[in-house]
């Protein structure tokens, strides 16, 4: 019978080896796409298209300058997001409104990707994330009366002013710092993740998230997944996804509403929390995008399975024939 030093040499064995090549892969989609983004925004081209998303805007019940915003949030992340909309005159209802959308419709290009990478179609994942978005935000500004806003220039810039030389110092910090972060927790997930499995400890913790599983309309073998993404964010819950799905623990139904689930309701702690000291009410930024994420995996079980029903019905229908 295996010691339980044994075991616990195993487990963080096998997590460091799954950790390190998570963290590897993880970098080879940061880096070059949080490049390119950088550039792009940089390049000021963000702001040539603005005009693009104006006539959404009405649909959502915002002014024509809040496409900004949007668009800086959905091509960088929440940081760029908000660092646009404090540059301009929105009431707090309007925040609240961008708020919830960029919440699940931020940073799409590379947690698209990141998506793709750990098993789902990358196209499919970005649009599911953009129509929950606009579908939330359209029912959530029936409880509002957003006032407009003053008048100011739509398209002024925010790309960055200082010299290029000095923006690519920048971007090497921060992502020289977010890929130590990234890497102490994905290190430390499958390290913990590797002594759970070790120690059988996997299936009680599994059991204990049941209930809440359920409501979510998720399999009780995406337990930790899902867990991992909603407390640490997307890219971290897809390092341990593509580890779980290269050991073949996966249904492809069950990673589809598991992916669907992650990418409307990810990072339930840091993301929400940024949003907080712009005076939005903490009810807004968490339960709207919780029952937007509940709603939209029942949807895709119950498509799950009407699909075979109908393939079957047709082949009936062709037979005939």
């Amino acid at each position: 019978m295996e010691s339980f030093q044994d075991k616990l040499k195993t487990g963080l064995t096998s997590g460091m080896n799954k950790g390190w090549s998570g963290f590897i892969w993880m970098l080879k989609i940061l880096i070059p796409i949080s490049f390119f983004t950088v550039l792009l925004d940089y390049s000021g081209w963000i702001n040539r298209i603005y005009f693009l998303l104006e006539p959404a805007m009405n649909l959502l019940n915002l002014p024509p300058m809040a496409a900004l915003p949007l668009i800086v949030g959905m091509l960088t992340g929440i940081y760029g997001g908000i660092a646009a909309m404090i540059m301009l005159p929105f009431s707090t209802e309007q925040m609240t409104l961008m708020a919830i959308f960029l919440l699940i419709s931020h940073n799409l290009i590379q947690e698209g990707i990141i998506q793709g990478k750990s098993g789902m179609n990358p196209i499919k994942a970005t649009v599911f994330r953009l129509t929950a978005s606009v579908v939330t935000v359209i029912i959530v500004a029936q409880f509002f009366h957003p006032e407009p806003a003053a008048s100011t220039g739509a398209g002024a810039s925010f790309s960055n002013a200082k010299p290029l030389i000095i923006m690519l110092k920048t971007w090497g910090i921060e992502t020289a710092y977010l890929s130590v972060k990234i890497f102490v927790i994905i290190l430390s997930l499958m390290m913990l993740l590797g002594i759970m499995k070790s120690f059988n400890l996997i299936q009680r913790i599994v059991s204990a998230l049941n209930p809440l599983l359920r409501i979510f309309g998720l399999d009780r073998s995406v337990g930790i997944l899902w867990l991992t993404a909603s407390v640490f964010g997307l890219a971290y819950g897809a390092a341990v996804i593509v580890e779980e799905v290269k050991e073949g623990h996966l249904t492809n139904e069950e990673l589809t509403k598991l992916h669907l689930s992650i990418g409307i309701n990810h990072s339930l702690v840091e993301d929400p929390s940024l949003f907080l000291s712009l005076g939005i009410s903490p009810f807004w930024l968490w339960i709207p995008r919780i029952i937007t994420a509940i709603l939209a995996v029942h949807l895709m079980g119950l498509w799950q399975r009407i699909k075979p029903r109908k393939k079957s019905f047709e082949l009936i229908q062709e037979s005939v024939k």
